[in-house]
């Protein structure tokens, strides 16, 4: 069996890079939860319309890409934090209008709790306004 912290990197590689839920759910239980105190995400409340969201994002988005700063796993908690940043210019169609040509540069960290060696939940940790701003979206 692959270790969480494994499949929490290949997980997060697939997400940030727009794969989209037809290839993250190979890491997650099918009824994944997600939680995120930011206000694009409020009405996002499964790791699969988290997965499918970011894959639109990666469409406005084409140019985007992320650094990871920092991976931790709690072993003792059963999760995997992922500190990373996020950066992309909106020229691909998608978002809340027409391509801005603005670009963001956003810290995020995602924390993936398991349950046995797949992600029952996610919570990401992220201040969207910053974000939303930068893009010219709010």
């Amino acid at each position: 069996m692959a270790s969480i912290t494994a499949i929490a990197k290949d997980f997060f590689a697939a997400c940030e890079t727009g794969k989209g839920w037809e290839i993250c759910k190979a890491y997650c239980a099918p009824n994944a939860t997600f939680a995120a105190q930011a206000e694009p995400l409020t009405d996002i409340k499964t790791l699969a319309e988290y997965a499918d969201w970011m894959k639109g994002v990666t469409t406005a988005m084409p140019d985007s890409g992320y650094e990871v700063k920092s991976f931790a796993t709690d072993t003792e908690r059963n999760n995997v934090a992922a500190y990373a940043v996020f950066s992309g210019t909106h020229t691909g169609p998608g978002g809340p209008c027409e391509p801005t040509g603005r670009k963001t540069t956003s810290d995020y960290v995602y924390v993936m709790q398991f349950t046995d060696d797949k992600i029952s939940h996610m919570t990401k940790i992220w201040h969207s306004g910053m974000a939303l701003k930068q893009l010219g979206w709010a």
